[in-house]
């Protein structure tokens, strides 16, 4: 079974949220000072998905990650937890793609690689929390797509996905290859371990640069989009607290609901 999970270094979604600033003359988030990137939370999951097939039916694990800058500590963390190989999508060309750029990079990447069964992504990546990277790469390689995996259950040429639903869950069979993204309902991905880490050290990740895929500068990048990011804000949060004065219990009950019914809260 030959996996490949694409995954995203990202700001720390943990971080306090006063520690995150927009710059509103780029439309872009000033990274905090002083906190370290992640991987996004949802990507290992997706991570754990392929380790749990692997642990159950063997096979190999490829792990992708596009972007500029990205830190090896960071997007090393799917070899200290058990995935075979590191390919990383690494150029200041890639750099403000949106989430086409970035199925298109992923997509050119995997038919590179050639030999997979599935492809997984996480359900959203914990930045921009779009859900659409997954779906664009099934539809650039015009494979069938399941989202929101909780249970992965490949065999006999086919996988069968219990797929997670407003009130329970749905199972989903579909040919193989195909591509999932999953969600947290999976459970929590492994921890490294202290030889994972040592042997992800030693590991020197594949490296691949637009000409590397044949990519088309137009498809990449701010030249690419297909979205144009109007306006990036943060939201403002307003709260007034108004005291109800009584000299009993049962005053300031009434009280408090004449003040509702004339808010039209009651």
């Amino acid at each position: 079974m030959n996996m490949i999970v694409c995954i995203k270094q990202v700001p720390d979604p943990e971080a306090p949220p006063a520690s995150f600033k927009i710059d509103p003359a780029t439309n872009k988030v000033i990274p905090p000072k002083g906190v370290s990137p992640v991987i996004s939370p949802f990507d290992e999951n997706a991570v754990e998905a392929a380790l749990k097939i692997k642990d159950a039916q063997g096979g190999k694990i490829t792990a992708i990650s596009l972007g500029h800058n990205l830190l090896r500590d960071v997007v090393k963390k799917p070899l200290s937890m058990g995935a075979d190989e590191l390919v990383l999508l690494e150029d200041e060309a890639f750099a403000e793609g949106d989430s086409w750029t970035t199925a298109y990079a992923l997509a050119m990447a995997i038919k590179k690689i050639g030999s997979y069964d599935l492809i997984f992504c996480g359900r959203q990546a914990a930045d921009w929390d779009s859900g659409l990277v997954g779906l664009g790469i099934a539809e650039i390689l015009g494979l069938p797509s399941v989202t929101l995996a909780r249970k992965i259950t490949p065999g006999n040429g086919k996988v069968t996905v219990e797929r997670v639903t407003a009130d329970g869950y749905e199972v989903i069979e579909t040919p193989l290859p195909a591509v999932i993204t999953v969600s947290n309902e999976l459970g929590e991905p492994r921890y490294p371990t202290i030889k994972g880490i040592m042997a992800a050290k030693k590991k020197e990740p594949i490296a691949w640069k637009p000409a590397d895929l044949g990519m088309e500068t137009a498809k990449i990048g701010p030249a690419g989009q297909h979205a144009k990011l109007m306006k990036l804000f943060q939201p403002v949060r307003e709260s007034k607290c108004e005291l109800i004065q009584a000299d009993t219990p049962e005053e300031s009950g009434a009280k408090l609901a004449l003040r509702l019914k004339e808010a039209k809260i009651l």
